[in-house]
């Protein structure tokens, strides 16, 4: 799939879920997943389940006029294209400018340091 789906903050709850695991989901399970997690009533959950399935994030299957649905786009791609995205519009596509605020705002661990230390180090190479 070369496009990736625009995905909405509450259709990203639910595609967690579906990432969760390798195996299929209900609609049902999804559900019950997602109750610990947002107060959504079933048929809410439902409706971002077609969504997404319109929006081919979502495929799914009939078994036993039960539908089963599993991914159709990965964690990472919708991960990488929203950060693309983000950057895009809130820093004009500018990476520097993105960092800068992040590292300028955030604390990090010696160990976190360390490793985006090693990160750029790799790019600069």
């Amino acid at each position: 799939m070369s496009e990736i789906p625009k995905i909405s903050e509450a259709e990203w709850e639910v595609m967690k879920i579906v990432w969760s695991r390798t195996s299929p989901f209900t609609a049902n399970e999804i559900v019950d997943a997602l109750e610990d997690i947002a107060d959504w009533k079933p048929n809410t959950v439902k409706t971002l389940i077609t969504r997404l399935v319109k929006k081919r994030a979502l495929g799914y299957e009939e078994e036993r006029r039960m539908y089963l649905y599993y991914p159709l786009v990965s964690e990472n791609k919708c991960i990488k294209s929203e950060t693309k995205s983000f950057v895009k519009r809130v820093f004009g596509g500018a990476l520097k400018p993105m960092l800068v605020t992040f590292l300028q705002d955030e604390q990090f661990s010696q160990d976190e340091i360390e490793e985006l230390k090693k990160l750029l180090e790799e790019r600069k190479g």
